[in-house]
């Protein structure tokens, strides 16, 4: 599975796909050893001893990292590639974007519903384990990274989507709205924030969590933070 022109998106749409061990240098599954490293690794960047945000920045870096590759992917060839966690490894050391490392990328195989496969073999595949790992390192909120993962899911798409545009690739911006829809509709991410495509502006979305990157960063909010907009009904 040729993945090069995701680079091209952004870099949290690339992999590292060289299959010498040195690319391998490093490199964790997605699993608690390496979420204890991530968390140490973002805690001493952002100068916080407090390891709840360490780990809520963590996991929503690596999310949208797998995000952004499935569906850049799903969107520019129809196909998801196979990011379990068996086969995938991950630096926790170095910096953002998470470095992924994915020898001889293969795709799963064609579906009628990409987002369904998107939801099934990433979302509730190495996004789920990651999000099992991050709770069992720190005791942090499993609402709150799960709407991490939305959060990062509609980061996603708007680089992608204004790239499509800007590409004169309207279908395909089209398509990867559709996409993100589908995905946002999981039951593990629905009621963590609201999509919305209307108008001829790049999608925006508003959380109905908070990631905590606010306790670090004093007056400091995310784009799509809660607490900068008034809470949307259920």
């Amino acid at each position: 599975m040729r993945l090069s022109e995701l680079a091209s998106v952004g870099p949290f749409f690339a992999l590292r796909t060289e299959e010498d061990s040195a690319g391998a240098s490093g490199c964790l599954p997605l699993g608690e050893e390496a979420v204890r490293a991530r968390v140490g690794t973002v805690a001493e960047r952002l100068g916080t001893a407090d390891r709840r945000v360490a780990a809520s920045v963590a996991y929503q870096g690596i999310a949208g990292r797998l995000l952004s590759v499935a569906l850049g992917s799903a969107t520019l060839t129809g196909r998801v590639p196979d990011l379990s966690s068996g086969r995938l490894g991950w630096h926790p050391g170095r910096t953002a974007p998470e470095d992924l490392w994915l020898p001889r990328p293969e795709a799963l195989p064609p579906s009628d519903d990409v987002a369904a496969q998107i939801r099934e073999q990433v979302l509730h595949g190495p996004l789920a384990l990651l999000h099992a790992a991050t709770r069992a390192v720190v005791p942090v909120s499993g609402r709150l990274l799960w709407g991490n993962a939305s959060s990062s899911l509609a980061g996603s798409l708007r680089v992608l989507h204004a790239w499509c545009l800007a590409q004169g690739r309207p279908e395909a911006a089209a398509r990867a709205l559709a996409l993100a829809e589908g995905v946002l509709d999981d039951p593990v991410l629905r009621g963590t924030g609201a999509l919305s495509a209307r108008g001829p502006g790049a999608p925006s979305f508003v959380r109905t969590t908070c990631c905590l990157y606010y306790r670090v960063a004093p007056g400091g909010m995310c784009g799509d933070c809660v607490l900068r907009h008034a809470p949307r009904a259920r």
